[in-house]
């Protein structure tokens, strides 16, 4: 009988294992052959979330400006006072994350796919490498999480769908994400370019009903970059709105499984590792107590609301309204962000928990009118 069983392992199913085998039988059941493959993920990430991983991946590029254009063509060129986020190696991270939980007593079963799970006093698991008895179930299996279904009516407000390629050559200074506004471009979502040495990273997301992305990613990279050379692609879908349940009888979710992913963003990696430590409390004391109740485990979602779910909730209804408007909208808003009493804030957005500019526009008067003008009209 295990303690912890651990389905999927990637970061979010890495931190929870690493943490928790300190001190309980933990094993990791993770479907692929290794950990990080198939990417999925564009790899934009702070120094602060790459700090509380834990480990260190390797940096294609650190990034210190942002240029974001618009349908109309103009752009915003943003400058902060130092590095915004970096570039990582993913698949480097992922491994990296896999075996520090493995140098902390985590056993690692790769190759093995869950199937399901029944609980009664402790769950039985059902898998492609045989049975597995655990008190305990973390699901960690991301956008489409098994785990997650079992706990009924369980599905994310919405999915999106995001696709990017690796494409040889450096499109852009080094140190410089470009962003991309508008519905011929990303409809529902926004595209990205981001250097990576000699080759740069181009990607975009799509609201769902505007169905598969690819047809927009390829109409972009030969409207920019004509006849370039790619290297490799991924593909995937993300989780937003959250979920209606984070813990059940004997499990617990986390990362893209929990729904802890940005609204505005697609990151899913920051709210996981913030509330990484509220996981691995919270199961240890009902461990230790030997009570792995619903009711006992339900302070998970209660102290992950405390801890992310203001910036998650605040997200999600700015997303609700950037899905409503149209590119003479999104030109329009462009031209309030280039006022001095609005512009000055943006150097200063952080990529973790972007709602904080928002709230420091707003202490200035003279941007309330126009910002709830704008709130106004695009509510959800």
């Amino acid at each position: 009988m295990l303690d912890v069983a651990i389905v999927g392992g990637g970061p979010a199913g890495s931190m929870a294992a690493r943490a928790l085998a300190r001190s309980h039988d933990v094993l990791v059941i993770e479907e692929h052959p290794v950990s990080g493959v198939p990417m999925q993920c564009a790899g934009l990430l702070t120094e602060r979330t790459i700090s509380m991983s834990g480990v260190s991946p390797d940096i294609y590029a650190r990034l210190t400006r942002a240029k974001v254009l618009f349908p109309d063509g103009s752009e915003i060129l943003l400058e902060p006072d130092n590095t915004f986020a970096c570039v990582v190696d993913r698949t480097d991270l992922d491994r990296r994350m896999a075996e520090a939980a493995m140098d902390a007593g985590a056993e690692f079963r790769y190759r093995t796919a869950y199937k399901s799970h029944t609980f009664s006093g402790c769950n039985v698991i059902d898998t492609t490498g045989g049975e597995v008895r655990s008190r305990a179930i973390v699901g960690a299996d991301g956008h489409s999480s098994k785990v997650a279904a079992s706990l009924g009516g369980n599905l994310p407000r919405e999915y999106i769908r995001g696709i990017e390629a690796d494409v040889a050559g450096t499109w852009e200074s080094p140190d410089t994400l470009t962003i991309r506004m508008g519905l011929e471009t990303a409809p529902g979502f926004f595209s990205w370019e981001m250097p990576c040495g000699d080759f740069t990273r181009v990607g975009l997301c799509t609201s769902w009903e505007y169905g598969p992305p690819y047809q927009y990613l390829m109409r972009l990279i030969d409207r920019v970059s004509p006849g370039a050379r790619i290297l490799a692609k991924y593909s995937g879908k993300i989780p937003l709105g959250g979920r209606r349940a984070m813990s059940g009888d004997g499990c617990i979710l986390t990362g893209d499984a929990a729904g802890l992913v940005k609204p505005v963003s697609g990151g899913g990696l920051y709210p996981t590792f913030k509330t990484g430590p509220i996981l691995e409390s919270v199961l240890s004391e009902a461990l230790e107590a030997d009570d792995l109740s619903a009711r006992r485990l339900s302070r998970y979602d209660r102290e992950c609301m405390k801890a992310v779910g203001r910036e998650l909730r605040h997200g999600y209804s700015l997303r609700k309204r950037l899905v409503r408007m149209s590119d003479e909208d999104i030109c329009y808003a462009a031209q309030l962000s280039r006022r001095e009493s609005i512009s000055c804030h943006l150097k200063g957005i952080d990529l973790d928990s972007p709602s904080g500019v928002i709230k420091e526009i707003l202490k200035d008067p003279r941007n309330i009118p126009p910002i709830l003008k704008m709130a106004v009209r695009f509510r959800p």
